[in-house]
């Protein structure tokens, strides 16, 4: 039995490559992630780290937008090797891993990922949703070639470290976090300044120049333009609690004026 449903590995594109657009669900609904996948987004993110999600309604979400073109890529809250394993078991094959500041910890990241001897990820697969319940006779030969795993990068320090934290086998994109970026630079709350930005804008073409794919978050669309233009391709554009809120404001706004 194909696993084609399940496995739906994004390939995150280089520079001269065309951009995927993306969008974060943090409001831990399978129905409201359906919907969203139905708009036609090329990736979407479940987030576990900051969205009230756990292992079961991160499996929910991944069965709902399971029928949509869209990539899931799940944003798991720390490096913890046993959660890692749990995500991977429910079908989750593109990961986003929050505050990589070193490449010990991205080479613990990977090596959590992979199966022994590359790794020390337990089987148990043959159980789960991410073999079909053992239908798929061959996941545990394509699995680690199918995992996609994105480092974080949201302090000063994960930008100090970031030649060297690309240079780990396995690591297959970087993403920056302009917010957390901003507080490690003692700037809380101001992503928006021009030192931050600038910051992220050299990590990308750092990232560029080393021919390793790279991504940004922001609400900011004239900043997210010059992401893309020093090289970023995995775009972050909004989320579903953006898309409630600000549209909620407006259609309010529109009837009480």
């Amino acid at each position: 039995m194909s696993d084609a449903l399940i496995n739906k590995s994004i390939q995150p594109p280089l520079a001269q490559e065309a951009s995927l657009i993306g969008a974060w669900l943090n409001l831990a609904s399978p129905l409201v992630a359906e919907a969203v996948a139905a708009i036609g987004f090329d990736w979407l993110l479940i987030d576990a780290e900051h969205g009230p999600n756990d292992v079961p309604s991160v499996l929910a979400q991944l069965q709902a937008v399971g029928a949509y073109p869209a990539a899931p890529v799940v944003r798991i809250p720390n490096h913890d090797a046993a959660l890692i394993k749990r995500y991977l078991d429910i079908g989750a094959h593109n990961l986003l891993v929050p505050m990589v500041d070193t490449a010990e910890q991205a080479t613990a990241i990977v090596q959590a990922s992979r199966y022994p001897t590359a790794g020390i990820r337990g089987v148990g697969a043959g159980l789960a949703r991410a073999s079909c319940w053992s239908l798929n006779s061959s996941y545990l030969e394509s699995a680690d070639t199918s995992v996609r795993v994105i480092a974080q990068i949201e302090t000063e320090r994960g930008l100090q470290n970031l030649k060297e934290i690309m240079r780990v086998d396995g690591i297959d994109a970087v993403f920056f976090g302009p917010a957390d970026i901003a507080a490690s630079k003692g700037m809380l709350g101001k992503a928006g300044d021009s030192a931050v930005q600038q910051a992220v804008l050299e990590g990308i073409e750092t990232a560029s120049a080393a021919n390793m794919s790279s991504g940004v978050f922001a609400g900011d669309k004239a900043f997210l333009k010059q992401c893309e233009s020093a090289g970023a391709r995995l775009l972050g554009v909004t989320s579903d609690v953006s898309l409630l809120v600000s549209n909620g404001k407006r259609v309010l706004s529109e009837y009480r004026s």
